[in-house]
């Protein structure tokens, strides 16, 4: 790929010109509706990071290019967490004592997005936070009116997954989880959709977050002959345990949750391990154009960020994006965070080009689309 994917974080925050801390530092430019973003730009989410970025991005330089909105022009201001919780929360903070700041986009992190509600953040700061990229249910029940939900949540995936395997007579399931709120959000849904079908998981085995020692949960779930393995984890902890469990001889499904970048755990696992692993998908299938909104997207992504690949991340926070944009529009020439708050809530059927999502005063979920993709042969996603 060319140097935009080529360079490290900090050379890909300095060629969007949006450096660790330096959204923080410029000042607000008259005629400009600044969005504030904090994502895992460097760490072990530092690929996913840098697509959430990317598929805001090319839809805001594309309304940027058209006049902006109501003649202002879009500036996402990105700062770096490193997908540390305490970072989230102190960089929120600080994007949210910037007025300008009009609402949020895009976050990272079932337990670090919960430590933003625990700690009245969001509330403080009266800006709705819109397309963040986790399903955690403590994010959507009990309701708060903050988070605005493009993708479905995990439990939704878990249900989609165990409908698929115990259809195809699989109903010895294990779990490995990331050993946090995300990680545990999943496997609860893992468990709510076996509960329904009478079934109990043979196993389930943690990993610390922010490792890929991944080791005590292959020996637990190998021991435990499981006939299906669902992973909730990140790209790097997934493709540890993927390589890891296929050389210990375990021959179970792997299933994993909507959050992995297939390219990446092919790239990390090989391609040998790899191949038939089953993920959910929150999103329509971005590799072919069959739909309008894929055809804009692609369109998009060559024209600026060239070399660049189809990516479902980077096609999920662009999706977010066009509802944000939206909401702009609907407040009116002079957004407040409250005004962008009521326009999300006004946006009930929004088609986005063959996709619909929809809020109101008491629906925060936008969309609750499940589909499951395999990689093959090729090391490509199949439907």
């Amino acid at each position: 790929m060319q140097t935009f994917w080529k360079s490290c974080a900090a050379g890909l925050l300095a060629a969007l010109a949006l450096c660790a801390g330096g959204g923080l530092a410029q000042p607000a430019r008259a005629g400009e509706i600044v969005i504030g973003q904090v994502a895992p730009l460097s760490g072990v989410l530092a690929t996913t990071g840098q697509q959430m970025v990317l598929g805001g991005k090319i839809y805001f330089d594309w309304i940027n290019a058209q006049g902006g909105v109501h003649g202002a022009k879009i500036r996402q201001s990105v700062v770096d967490d490193g997908y540390k919780v305490p970072d989230t929360v102190r960089l929120t903070r600080e994007l949210l004592e910037r007025p300008e700041v009009v609402a949020l986009y895009g976050f990272a992190g079932t337990a670090n997005i919960t430590q933003l509600l625990a700690d009245g953040v969001l509330e403080q700061g009266g800006a709705a936070l819109v397309a963040p990229y986790t399903g955690g249910e403590p994010l959507r029940n009990p309701f708060n009116p903050w988070i605005f939900h493009v993708r479905a949540g995990y439990a939704d995936e878990a249900e989609h997954m165990v409908q698929q395997l115990t259809t195809l007579g699989m109903d010895r399931v294990a779990v490995m989880y990331q050993d946090d709120g995300f990680g545990k959000a999943g496997l609860a849904g893992v468990e709510a959709a076996l509960a329904k079908r009478k079934l109990r998981l043979v196993a389930s085995a943690g990993y610390e977050r922010n490792t890929d020692q991944v080791d005590g949960a292959v020996r637990a779930i190998q021991a435990a002959d499981a006939q299906a393995v669902i992973m909730i984890a990140i790209n790097k902890p997934a493709a540890a345990f993927i390589q890891r469990y296929r050389a210990q001889g375990g021959g179970a499904q792997l299933y994993s949750i909507s959050v992995v970048d297939p390219a990446e755990l092919v790239k990390l696992a090989g391609l040998q391990n790899a191949h038939g692993l089953g993920i959910s998908q929150v999103v329509p299938f971005p590799y072919q154009p069959m739909l309008p909104v894929v055809r804009e997207y692609q369109q998009l992504l060559k024209q600026y960020a060239p070399g660049a690949e189809v990516n479902y991340t980077s096609f999920e926070q662009f999706l977010g994006a066009k509802v944000l944009v939206e909401a702009l529009r609907r407040a009116g020439p002079a957004p407040t965070r409250a005004k962008v708050l009521k326009a999300l809530e006004s946006l009930q059927r929004l088609d986005l080009g063959g996709i619909t999502v929809g809020y109101s005063p008491t629906n925060r979920i936008g969309s609750r689309y499940v589909e499951v993709t395999v990689i093959g042969r090729s090391g490509r996603l199949m439907k």
